[in-house]
């Protein structure tokens, strides 16, 4: 198919992904003209493979963990090569949801860019000039230099930045146009929203209550002692040390969106409560779901029915 919109996950973010992409279809009035598939992690031996190597990232050396809640994220440069370089692809995180028609964005004047996505916020966007890959339209036959597991591995032979490489900072600027902040509206739900990105993990609605499992950024351009203080921590306490539980988001509109999601992938059959209750075992979903499911009211009707069928992963 020409036309393709790729969620990127790993096993501790299948739940997220299964919703993100059952989304995609149900809330687009073109789901016939575009295919949605999963890239797992687990089924790309390269993401894997450096487990507990070092590696380059914002200039320190950090030590690579499959196991991390963003392990995921260098399959986000593999779609292209997925595609065979031809076609449009989408690539989106796990925790992004379509409220709009994806096909609007799909079939999109590129104005001969090869990429489109948005500015990060905060300091990463204003001062470091970060560009946000969570989302990005792409034309594959632009992307020919798009090779992730080599960039991968380049990763830790010290020779690409992590942080170079997922701000998109390797890319030659003439070839990036911008789309609406709409497309990527950071924990942010309005009438305009087109995908809600849930980009502050620590509120992630479906984690709420679970030990926190990502780790957080070393390097502070604006008060670089913080870093000094996440690095010790780290070295002296570990990983995960003192990071503290997921918080319920304070948006109860965005977490009844995804719990609407959720319950209608429940009985459409795109995830089932045997899946659900082992998620919730792996403290990969919170231990009270299927209760907050119980209290969630249906959401409005689907544009497109049932797009359960559509979604497959991807090798």
């Amino acid at each position: 198919m020409e036309h393709c919109v790729f969620v990127h996950t790993n096993h501790k973010q299948m739940i997220g992904a299964k919703v993100a992409a059952y989304a995609l279809s149900r809330n687009s009035d073109n789901a016939e003209k575009f295919e949605v598939r999963i890239i797992h992690s687990a089924e790309h031996a390269f993401v894997k493979e450096f487990e507990g190597q070092l590696y380059l990232r914002d200039g320190v050396k950090r030590v690579w963990l499959y196991d991390d809640l963003q392990s995921f994220t260098p399959l986000r440069f593999m779609p292209p090569e997925l595609m065979g370089y031809q076609g449009r692809a989408i690539l989106i995180d796990p925790d992004i949801f379509a409220v709009g028609d994806i096909w609007e964005l799909l079939a999109r004047d590129m104005q001969g860019k090869a990429i489109f996505c948005r500015m990060r916020s905060g300091p990463k966007g204003a001062i470091d000039k970060c560009l946000a890959s969570s989302v990005m339209l792409l034309d594959c036959a632009k992307l020919a230099h798009w090779q992730a597991e080599q960039q991968f591995r380049s990763m830790f032979a010290f020779e690409l930045d992590y942080h170079d490489w997922i701000c998109l900072k390797t890319e030659d600027p003439s070839t990036i146009g911008f789309f609406e902040n709409e497309w990527n509206d950071f924990d942010r739900l309005t009438p305009r929203t087109k995908l809600l990105h849930n980009t502050r993990r620590k509120t992630q609605p479906w984690k709420a209550g679970l030990p926190v499992d990502w780790r957080p950024a070393e390097r502070f351009r604006l008060f670089p002692p913080l870093g000094w203080l996440m690095r010790a921590r780290r070295k002296l306490f570990g990983e995960y040390a003192f990071l503290g539980s997921y918080h319920r988001h304070p948006d109860r509109n965005q977490e009844h969106l995804f719990f609407g999601l959720l319950r209608e992938c429940l009985e459409n059959g795109v995830i089932s409560e045997a899946m659900l209750r082992d998620e919730m075992r792996q403290n990969h979903i919170r231990h009270d779901a299927l209760e907050f499911l119980e209290q969630t009211p249906p959401l409005d009707g689907a544009r497109h029915g049932v797009p359960g069928t559509a979604i497959r992963t991807t090798r």
